[in-house]
Order: C-alpha cells, then structure tokens, then sequence
C-alpha cells in the first residue's frame, strides 16, 4: 500500500474532486478523511507539524505502507524559482526548532536526508524544503532561509519524513510553489489570494506529471 498525502483542506478538495469522490467515499478517521483507489491511499493529514506526524504514524500503524508519498503547496523562497515550478526535495528540514536567526545551525536531529538514487532516470528539479508552524510571510525570513540554502517551505514535510525514517518506510515529498512571500508587504492579501488561485494549478500538475511516476 502506498500512502498519498495531503495537507490543506483546499488542496484535499482539489484531489476529492479529481479523482469524483463524494462523502459516501470518504472514511474519517483521528486527523480527516481517506479513501483508498487500488492500491493508493489517500488522505488528509491536516496542516501543521503535529497533525502531520500524527496523521502519518496512525497511517503506518494501521495500513501495511511500502511508502509515502506528501503532494501539495510550498512557499518559494526565492525569485530564482518561478510559481507553480514543482520539487522532489531530496532534504527537509524543521526550520523553526532552531535560532536560525540568531546564526545557529539545523540540528542534526531536525534534518531527514531523502535518498532518490532509484529515481535517476526521472527528469526532476531537488532541493532542501524547511518546514515550520509558522506561515511564511515575512521577506526578512524568507530571505535568511535562502541563505541558509532553503529554497522550499511548508508545515508538513519534515515532520512527515522524520515519522517514515523511524518507522523505516519510504518517504518522498513532491511540492509546487503557490506563492513567494518576498514579494508582498507582510499585511498584504494578495499573498493569500494568489496561494489560492495557485492550489488547484500545483495540484494538477503534480498529479499530471509527476505522481505516477515516484508511485
């Protein structure tokens, strides 16, 4: 069984309706919703560091998992990058359990190495994706994760790889950035607005090109 998750509820909705699922479909369970196709299944994990580990633990617990597979949204750190340009990090990083700021280094102990080598013959972009509990909204911040080499951010991905190392399954993150926090006022709607216009394109593109691929 392969795990397919996903985090915000608008990119969950963007899956459910891909993939013609209706609420007879749907199966709850502690942290959302799943439903499973062939040999996939999919679900919710919520947003956030806790509910991703918890979501990803219960999944491994309850399900007989050769991998996990993390879809969705991240914000670009970087004008380098363009929206919608989609990443298979092959490094996550819990960005906010360290005084990165203050010059302190990512602690071992919060950084997951993804090893892809079985996936060479694929024609993909990597990268180091951080993950923190708090939005990406100021430029100052996201210009320091840059510095520190980090060209994705989300509030997933780490904590659901840490989850699939210590259970010894494998994990890999696919993301596509929705929006670049650096080029907005940190009070400015439009951040949000374009995130949400953004859902639905990085989705689709991950599931058209790229899912089947890493599955």
């Amino acid at each position: 069984m392969i795990g397919i998750s996903i985090a915000a509820s608008k990119e969950w909705k963007v899956i459910i309706d891909r993939y013609n699922k209706g609420d007879k479909d749907l199966i709850s369970y502690p942290y959302g919703e799943y439903f499973i196709d062939n040999n996939l299944i999919f679900y919710r994990c919520g947003t956030r560091k806790t509910k991703a580990a918890g979501a990803t633990q219960y999944m491994i617990s309850h399900f007989n998992m050769d991998k996990i597979i993390a879809i969705g949204t991240a914000a670009g750190m970087s004008n380098k990058y363009n929206l919608l340009d989609v990443f298979v990090p092959n490094k996550v990083v819990q960005v906010d359990c360290t005084y990165v700021e203050d010059g302190e280094e990512f602690k071992d102990d919060y950084i997951v190495d993804i090893d892809l080598s079985k996936y060479n013959s694929i024609e993909f972009n990597s990268c180091t994706i951080g993950s923190s509990d708090k939005p990406m909204i100021y430029k100052d911040i996201c210009e320091l994760m840059e510095k520190n080499d980090i060209v994705l951010v989300d509030m997933e991905s780490a904590p659901i790889a840490y989850i699939c190392k210590v259970n010894d399954i494998q994990c890999i993150i696919i993301k596509g950035i929705s929006d670049i926090p650096g080029n907005y006022d940190s009070k400015d709607e439009n951040q949000f607005e374009e995130y949400v216009i953004n859902i639905p394109k990085v989705m689709n593109k991950i599931c058209d090109e790229y899912l089947n691929k890493f599955i």
